[in-house]
Formats: structure tokens, C-alpha cells, sequence
């Protein structure tokens, strides 16, 4: 099933729930059933029988282009987001001094890099949906995008194992990691991970919509696309992971509970971000991303005169 969160009105950031049938064109809305598509998460199978007798039934139903989609999950539980593809990692770690200053040879990706899964919490509050503009921070001048694949926490699980971890998944969706390179470069020099570089209003955006994880199966068969303003930046896969879907879930889960909701980004797809090729955004790009079964997400970077 693809669940999304929708709004009739300009301004409303809350949405309702609803499914978007086959046909891509149409919505069952699941406002009836469930105030959220958290709340649907959150009743597990229970939920997901609900929705799936709504789509049967397709009694409530409104067109896709009569709608502005949010993000599925305008406010997600918690937000983490990992770094697990090797060649984004050594490329951008490459053309990551340029900006910075440093000199010399880049330093040599760290040991504990290949021996766990790295992440860092992002700000679960600055979220957006396909779409929306993307507001240009004001303390930033290198912005950029990458392109990730998230995936949604279906139950709450504590102490995963390898052979259980996939049952801890609700779906999957596009993730943009909106940038701020020069902010992020400073601050990391510091020791700790990114902050400012990351979290600014509008610097998340995920969607169009969240699929279940039976329609996906092993997202490393994906097939990716970034462009910006209709030229194309990475054709590729979302293959080669350092560390898969179960290797992240059991380390994040070890002796930390994780809930229905929680939201973890799978990290930046080999050559899905302009800094690997030596580039930035300006103002007025219009980014968009596609993962195959994952849909197609747009979004417009503005900066305030």
C-alpha cells in the first residue's frame, strides 16, 4: 500500500491520511478511520486491515490533483539519519576542503565507519512534502541536496535481531537532505556532527508518499534519479550499503527502544548530492528525486531578498 498525508485547504499543516490507489491518480481518504497516518502506524496490523477494507470499499476518494500532498509524516516520532554508502562518503569527503579550506589530501574515511552503522538525530520539526519550497538559510552561502531513501519503524522493538529486524519495518520513502555545506563543514570541524548544517526550517523533506515494505523488499535493487532543473545529476541504485537495512536496525536498537513512527534515513546514495561533483544549488533550482516504487519528489530552494 502507498499511505499519504494530504491538504484541501492552503493552510493546512496537519492533513488527513489516505491511500493512493493503484491507478496513482486517486486517494482514499482515511480522515474517517484515523486522525493521522501515525495513528494508523501505531495500531499495526490492526490499522493496516482498516485501511486496506477502506481501498476495498474506495468509498471516500479524491483526486490526486485535486490535493497538495504533505509530508507523510508531517511530524515524525523521532528523526535519525545514517551514512552508510562508501562512495558518497569518500567523494564528498574529497571535495568537502574545498570549501572549508583545508588543504592537502582528505583524511582517510574513520575504522568505526565500516565496523557500525554512524548517524546523527535531525530536527523531526523541520519537515516538508513534494512541492513546498525550500527556504534558503540565511547564516548559509553553499546549499545543497542528497538523496536518500528513509525508512518508517512499524512497532515498537527494543534489542533487534538480524533475523527479526525486518518485521520492525512499516516502509519506506524519499528523503531529501537538505544542506547547508558551509555551516556543516565548520561545525563538524568541532567534533560532533552536523547541526546547523542541517537543521533549518524546510531542510526535510520527505514523500510523495510512504510505501509498506512488502511492495519494496530489498531497497538496494532501486533505482535512483536526482536532477536539478531538468539536468540529471545521478542515474544509479541505491546498492552497495556498508551496512543494510538489519545491520542499521540492530545497532540503533541496542538497548534503545524504538517506536511506530520514528524515522531513519539510510544515508546519501553514491553521486546523489552536488558536492561529490564539485557543485552547488543556487537560487530558484528546482530539485527533483525519484526512486523507483518510491515515487517522485520536487521542490523549489528560494532565498528571501
Amino acid at each position: 500500500m502507498r499511505f499519504v498525508t494530504f491538504a484541501r485547504e492552503a493552510g493546512d499543516t496537519r492533513g488527513r491520511p489516505g491511500a493512493l490507489l493503484d491507478d496513482l491518480s486517486n486517494i482514499v481518504d482515511l480522515g474517517h478511520r484515523f486522525s493521522s497516518l501515525l495513528e494508523l502506524i501505531e495500531r499495526g496490523e490492526a490499522g493496516l486491515a482498516v485501511a486496506r477494507e477502506a481501498i476495498e470499499a474506495a468509498a471516500h476518494t479524491v483526486a490526486l490533483a485535486d490535493v497538495r500532498l504533505l509530508a507523510p509524516l508531517p511530524e515524525p516520532r523521532q528523526f535519525r539519519d545514517c551514512m552508510v554508502y562508501e562512495k558518497h562518503l569518500r567523494q564528498a569527503m574529497a571535495q568537502g576542503g574545498k570549501i572549508s579550506g583545508a588543504v592537502g589530501e582528505p583524511p582517510p574515511i574513520p575504522p568505526v565507519w565500516y565496523h557500525q552503522p554512524v548517524y546523527y538525530k535531525s530536527n523531526r520539526l523541520s519537515v516538508i512534502g513534494t512541492g513546498a519550497d525550500v527556504r534558503w538559510p540565511t547564516y548559509s552561502n553553499v546549499m545543497d541536496f542528497e538523496l536518500e531513501i528513509a525508512l518508517v519503524i512499524g512497532r515498537k522493538v527494543r534489542d533487534l535481531t538480524p533475523e527479526r529486524a525486518a518485521e520492525a519495518v512499516f516502509g519506506y520513502m524519499i528523503f531529501n537532505d537538505m544542506s547547508a555545506r558551509d555551516a556543516q563543514m565548520a561545525e563538524m570541524g568541532g567534533g560532533l556532527g552536523p547541526a546547523k548544517g542541517k537543521d533549518f526550517d524546510t531542510g526535510n523533506v520527505l514523500g510523495p508518499w510512504l510505501v509498506t515494505a512488502d511492495m519494496i523488499g530489498d531497497i538496494r535493487r532501486l533505482k535512483v534519479c536526482a536532477s536539478v532543473n531538468g539536468r540529471v545529476v545521478a542515474d544509479t541504485t541505491a546498492a552497495d550499503m556498508q551496512h543494510d537495512v538489519s545491520r542499521v536496525l540492530v545497532h540503533i536498537s541496542a538497548s534503545e527502544t524504538l517506536y511506530p513512527g520514528e524515522v531513519i534515513g539510510l544515508g546519501t546514495i553514491g553521486d546523489c548530492c552536488l558536492l561529490e561533483h564539485g557543485r552547488s544549488l543556487s537560487p530558484g533550482d528546482v530539485i527533483t528525486l525519484e526512486v523507483e516504487e518510491l515515487g517522485r519528489q520536487e521542490n523549489r530552494l528560494v532565498r528571501d531578498s
